[in-house]
């Protein structure tokens, strides 16, 4: 009753019919018990019937050992039990029997019939017998006795076995169900952990991609600018003294802030170690570190001219538009903005140097749109003999940022043989 699951499965090691070996050998005592009780019932009914006591006794034990089979076909041993009460026996078997039918899965209109027929025929025969033992004197009562006693009796006999087997059948199911729960409820908690398991493993790999792409989008623009001005510095340093002087400052800057920017950006991360163990969406982007220096604020439009000068600065030829009203938007819209413009410039240094890019910013009513286009390179430039790294993530990282937005981004060659970045982001 209180094994669960396969352990109740296991449990169930009995022969034939028989769950346990206990309850074979339980019954196996209870018909040999019964099949004694009929056996001694049986020589005072071959006696009263005329027939031989050794056919009696035969009688008796047989009816008697149908009590094995309680448990596989408890109408039979009911029904033997009814046939055998006019002869005054098998009292066990019949207390027994109703016990186990009424403890069984069978309809409540069996057990009611069955029960109805053993008290109706143990009323009789008890109120025959006992009819006939005050005729012959044996008995010196009232005429109320004999009702009293068959009344009696035949509730004795069948009232207590029928509602105590009613009372254990119900607590068996009730312990059945519960188990069945129990098995339910374990195999959810199994499922709900695998599940866990798997979007905890989710939320490490997007965290680790958030950072990989944070880590790129800070340092990959501001280390390609610098390998480019040392390219340019190598090459003026002997003919233009001022302007590698120029240059190896701008190169110092840039050095400087992107350090500025990745120390900042670890410390925001290693501060919030301990609280952010899971991952955000993709959609979310995470806070980066102004050049202001203040944690918790990421880049913005407003700096797009600073960007797009920089740029300039490194030698690109290139032009900024803006249409529609300028207005501010969300920080993870303006943040997926001026990553997508960074990364698009970033990538015209590395694979085409000294090309003409331009760079359109427009303000829609439900939504902002940029496009970064450079043309053909007319030669080849400082960056492209700086050689330059690529790791392919940059174009990943940015359809990444604006899908997880409910944008749309688009990037590809151009008929003219260039190149061109677009990006749709809803304002709200």
């Amino acid at each position: 009753m209180t094994t669960t699951g396969e352990e109740g499965t296991a449990a169930r090691g009995g022969p034939w019919w028989w769950a346990r070996r206990r309850s074979a050998v339980f019954d196996c005592g209870l018909a040999a018990v019964s099949a004694a009780e009929c056996a001694v019932e049986g020589i005072p009914f071959a006696r009263d019937a005329g027939i031989p006591v050794a056919a009696g006794v035969v009688f008796g034990l047989l009816a008697g050992s149908v009590l094995l089979v309680r448990r596989q076909w408890p109408i039979a041993v009911v029904l033997v039990a009814i046939a055998i009460t006019p002869a005054q026996m098998g009292f066990l078997m019949g207390i027994v029997g109703l016990y186990t039918l009424a403890a069984s899965e069978l309809p409540r209109r069996i057990i009611g019939s069955l029960a109805g027929m053993q008290l109706v025929g143990t009323l009789i025969v008890t109120f025959v017998r006992v009819r006939q033992d005050m005729v012959r004197g044996d008995l010196d009562l009232g005429d109320w006795f004999v009702p009293f006693a068959s009344i009696t009796t035949s509730l004795g006999l069948t009232a207590p076995p029928v509602l105590l087997g009613l009372y254990v059948g119900a607590r068996r199911r009730l312990m059945e169900s519960l188990r069945e729960r129990a098995d339910s409820l374990e195999r959810e908690l199994q499922l709900l952990a695998e599940r866990a398991e798997e979007r905890a493993e989710w939320a490490r790999s997007e965290e680790r991609t958030r950072i990989a792409r944070e880590m790129h989008d800070v340092v990959a623009h501001r280390v390609s600018l610098m390998v480019v001005h040392a390219a340019a510095l190598q090459a003026v340093a002997r003919k233009d003294p001022e302007k590698a002087v120029r240059n190896a400052a701008l190169v110092g800057d840039m050095g400087r802030q992107a350090l500025t920017e990745l120390r900042e950006m670890l410390g925001v991360l290693r501060s919030g170690e301990g609280v952010r163990r899971v991952a955000a969406p993709v959609a979310v982007v995470a806070p980066v570190v102004s050049r202001g220096g203040e944690e918790g604020e990421g880049p913005c439009l407003s700096e797009l001219e600073e960007l797009v000068g920089q740029s300039a600065a490194a030698g690109m030829v290139v032009e900024l538009s803006v249409e529609g009203e300028v207005r501010a938007y969300a920080p993870e819209v303006e943040q997926t903005a001026f990553r997508v413009v960074q990364e698009a410039l970033t990538n015209v240094h590395k694979h085409a140097a000294g090309a003409k890019t331009h760079v359109r910013l427009a303000h829609r009513v439900a939504e902002i749109a940029m496009q970064v286009e450079n043309e053909p390179p007319s030669e080849v430039g400082s960056a492209s003999s700086a050689g330059l790294p690529s790791g392919g993530n940059g174009l990943v990282g940015m359809r990444e940022r604006v899908v997880g937005l409910g944008g749309v981004f688009v990037s590809g060659p151009t008929e003219a043989g260039g190149f061109r970045v677009s990006a749709v982001i809803p304002a709200a």
